[in-house]
Order: structure tokens, then sequence, then C-alpha cells
């Protein structure tokens, strides 16, 4: 007799109750900085202190208290902290699928196949698979926006489009998160110059910002390699039999409600495409005025540019031809724009999940009323998208409890306290490792790498020195440690959202993804051992 698996949300109240006992068997505690004289010079540290031996008035000292009945009120607190994605699914769910009532993405999936498939006579591309071609270009892509300035909450909005584009093209959903999510965070690991881990890491520990890059892009080539090799692999399998598949009952949904045959659409323009195209031409041609020069952020450096008057004119060129096509065409032309001015927003100014979302929102209302849809039409449309993708929204939310629960329990502190007291007498590739160990365990618990590094590093960097690790060397097992674990902790909102928007059961995908992360930890510990055995530049 074959068991019933778990629903999702019973697995995730189920790591809340085990979050609750934790604070039951666990003392509270927290890390205080405290000014120390350590070779005649002052420097600050993360100490260790018991909660009840805080002296009461101390900033630090907060109430934690065991769990107990607030198992059930995790669901409430979820949400509370993790408004802010909740939010931005809802939103980004409601704007896609006043576009998708468009049939625009459907003909751009179908013109895109159409294209690829021509490409297949190319006898080169013929041999190496233009699946596998195309693949490989988008997931180094996604990998690359990851290793630079750290893509992650974004790629919920990458796979709406990316999950039905690999179904179409005779994959599955796992396949199109793999393209988005499981590259960005693949990119995440490698970390070349993500200011978010890498940059905090670094000043932290007290090192030159971004040093060591040469060893980390070959550290961000080979897990590449290995990731994306992975991918290719299991895409092999399931071209040769889709129903090997473990998600091919759920993908039932993007087969026969998403992916509807673009042949049948109609091509034709709307009078009221061209009153859109007009207001958005005047809009950006006010932004171009306001913002002639744009400072796009790579890393530590920084590169000015007139990003915004160039896109301007592009688009009053690209949308008059346009729309002398299809509304369908405009509409795709509004999308790119988006995602175009979704990066320039997150390396020029420091956009996050509120500016995003409403950036979607804005392209979803301006894209049905390029279609000629009313102002009802495209409320009820917003709606619908929204209870499509509702689920998403309340697993985040009950996620967000596990840390609500951890954090009220005051045990948070503690247990990375323990871990880190793992660390005795060893040799430097086996405390190396144990690092890496410690801050992966850590992610498990505290998705945030910069929250991670915040708390881990003044207390990690100080350590290596004692034992003779260099600091480069105590980051690089702090990057890998934050990278992998991404793509399965439950903590996670934006795991837990993108799995959502793909209607992944989260059991699943642990299944499936986790023979990916151990060949990923492996290569992970083994790229560590150079670190402190060879002579590399910025260690």
């Amino acid at each position: 007799m074959i068991k019933k698996v778990p629903h999702t949300f019973v697995i995730v109240f189920s790591i809340i109750v085990f979050a609750a006992i934790l604070t039951w068997v666990i003392p509270p505690g927290k890390f205080v900085k405290e000014a120390q004289i350590i070779d005649g010079k002052e420097q600050t540290l993360m100490v260790y202190h018991k909660m009840s031996d805080l002296p009461e008035g101390h900033p630090s000292k907060t109430v934690a208290e065991a769990q107990t009945w607030q198992i059930f009120s995790a669901l409430f607190n979820g949400f509370v902290k993790q408004a802010g994605i909740i939010v931005f699914i809802l939103v980004i769910g409601g704007a896609f699928w006043i576009m998708n009532q468009t049939k625009a993405i459907d003909v751009a999936i179908f013109s895109f196949l159409k294209r690829i498939r021509k490409l297949d006579k190319t006898r080169f591309l013929r041999y190496v698979g233009i699946d596998n071609v195309v693949v490989v270009f988008i997931m180094l892509l996604f990998s690359a926006f990851g290793a630079i300035f750290g893509m992650s909450e974004e790629t919920i909005a990458f796979a709406i489009i990316f999950v039905p584009l690999a179904v179409s093209m005779g994959y599955d959903s796992i396949t199109g998160v793999c393209m988005v999510y499981i590259a960005a965070h693949i990119g995440f690991a490698g970390a070349i110059l993500n200011p978010f881990t890498i940059g905090i890491a670094q000043g932290l520990a007290g090192i030159p910002l971004f040093s060591g890059i040469e060893y980390r892009l070959f550290c961000w080539v080979a897990i590449n390699f290995a990731g994306i090799g992975f991918v290719l692999w299991y895409m092999a399998k399931i071209r040769r039999n889709p129903k090997l598949s473990p998600v091919y009952e759920e993908d039932a949904h993007w087969r026969e409600h998403i992916l509807q045959n673009a042949e049948t659409t109609t091509y034709y323009t709307p009078k009221m495409a061209w009153v859109v195209y007009g207001l958005i031409t005047t809009v950006l041609v006010a932004f171009a005025v306001k913002y002639p020069e744009s400072i796009l952020k790579i890393g530590n450096s920084s590169v000015s540019l007139p990003i915004i008057p160039i896109s301007a004119a592009l688009f009053a060129l690209i949308g008059w031809f346009s729309l002398k096509k299809s509304i369908h065409f405009f509409i795709l032309l509004i999308l790119g724009y988006t995602i175009l001015f979704l990066i320039v927003g997150v390396m020029g100014y420091d956009w996050y999940v509120m500016e995003i979302a409403t950036l979607f929102l804005a392209a979803g209302i301006a894209s049905g009323m390029a279609f000629n849809q009313s102002a009802n039409e495209i409320a009820q449309s917003f709606i619908d998208g929204m209870k499509d993708i509702y689920s998403a929204a309340l697993i985040v939310g009950l996620a967000g409890g596990i840390i609500v629960v951890l954090e009220d329990g005051g045990v948070i502190d503690s247990i990375l306290y323990g871990l880190s007291k793992s660390l005795g007498q060893f040799g430097k590739i086996a405390s190396v490792e144990i690092m890496y160990g410690i801050q992966t365990l850590i992610n498990i618990i505290i998705p945030s790498g910069s929250a991670k590094a915040a708390i881990t590093m003044p207390l990690m960097a100080p350590f290596g020195d004692l034992i003779g690790i260099s600091r480069q060397a105590t980051v690089m097992a702090f990057q890998f440690g934050d990278g992998f674990t991404n793509m399965i902790t439950p903590t996670s909102g934006v795991l837990i959202g993108v799995l959502g928007v793909a209607r992944i059961p989260y059991q699943k995908w642990v299944k499936w993804v986790f023979p990916l992360i151990a060949i990923l930890f492996l290569l992970g510990a083994l790229l560590l051992i150079p670190t402190v055995t060879m002579q590399l530049n910025g260690f």
C-alpha cells in the first residue's frame, strides 16, 4: 500500500511544531556587539550571552518564551512578516493574468518555438540539440544575475513566463523553475560580485570588497557546469518520456489551460492600443528628461548610461512597428520593457519587491487597456489571477511562521552559538569544511544572506584567524553555505513562492532537487580545499 504524501501545508506546519519544541529544549540567547582589546587594538566582536544573563534594561535583552499556542498564530504572524513577498506574488499573478487574457504570451511562445525549430536545420545545433542551447543560454543569463546583483525575489515573476515555455518545449514545470530559480541561486552561491552576500561578508570580515574575484569566478564556472549539466541530463530523460516527470499530472494545468494554440489567434490592432502607445511614450519621455543618466551598480563598480532616454526612443520606434503588426506584439513589447526596467531599477535605483510589483501592475493595466478591455474586465482579470495564485501566497505566510516561532522563542542565536562551538582542534581543511557545514545548516533557519552574514561573520572571521584560516576562506565557506540550501529551505518565501507559481508540490520538489543539492554541496566542499592549501590571489 502506497502511503499518501502529506500536503505542503501539513509539512510546513509540522516544521513549525518542531521549531516550537526546540524553544523548550534550547535556552534563549543573544549575540551582543562588544568592544574588546585584541593585540593592542580595539575590535568589535559578537559575543554570545544567555538571555537570562543579560542585565535588566540591556538593549539586547528581549522577552523570549517557549512556544506553545503560538504555533496556531504562526500563520497570522508569518503573513505579517512576509507581507511584502505575499503582496508581490498576488500582484504579479494578477498582472500576468491580464496579459495572459490577451494571448500575447501564447503568441510569444509559439513564435519562439517556431523560430528555434528552424535552427534545427543547422548541423551543429541539431547535434547538440537546440533546446539544450536555449536552456544553457537562459540559465547562464540568470546565473549571472544571481552572481552579480543577487537576483532572488525577481525569479517569482520570471517563473510565470518560463514555466509554460518549458512545458511547451516538451519538458515540465521543474525544467522551467530550473531555468530561472535554480540558475539564479547557482549564481547566488557563486556570488562573483553580489553586494548582499559577498559585499557584506567581506566588509564585516575586514577584507577588501570583492577581493579574491579570480578564484570565485572559477568557482562560479564550476558550479554552473555541474548544475546546468544536471538539468540537461534531466531534460534528456523527460524528452524521451514526458511521463517520467514527477509533476506530469500537475503540469496538466499548463498543457490544458495556459498553453493554447497561438496559431488560431486573430491578429489585429484596436484603436485604444494607439492611445496607450502614446501615453507610455509620453511617460517614458518625461522620465528620460528627469533621469538623463542612470548609474548602474555592478558589484563594487558602477557605470553611468543614458539608458532611459535610449529606451524611450527605442520604444517609440519599435512600438509603432509592433502595432502595425498586431496588438499581441505591442503587449509583448510592454512585457519586455517591464523586464528591462526591472533590471535597471534593481541595479540603478535599489528597487525591491514593492517597486517591482508596482511596475508589473502598471504593465498589466496598460496591456488590458491596449487590448480594449473595459475597466471592469481588467479588474475581474486581476482578481482571477490572484485567485489562481493565492495558494502560493498562503504557503509563504505559513512558512514565515517558522522564523517567527524561532525568533519569539529566542533560540536562533543559541542554535548558531551551539553550532559554532563544534569547531574544535581540527586541521585547516576540516575546520573550513565544518564552517561550511555550519553555514549550510544555519541557512535552513535564516535564509537571508545579508542577515546571516551580519550574525556569523563577526564570529567566524576572528575564529579563522586563531586556527590559521584566511578570512577570505571563511567568506567562501559562508558564500557556499548561503547558496545551495536556498533551493530546499522551507523558510524561504522566494522558493515557496516560485513553487506556488509553478504549481509544484513542495514534497515533490524536495525529492527531485535533493540529488542536485548533494552534488553541489560536495562540489562546494572540494572547491574550499584550495582556499587553505594553495596560494590564491586575494587569499
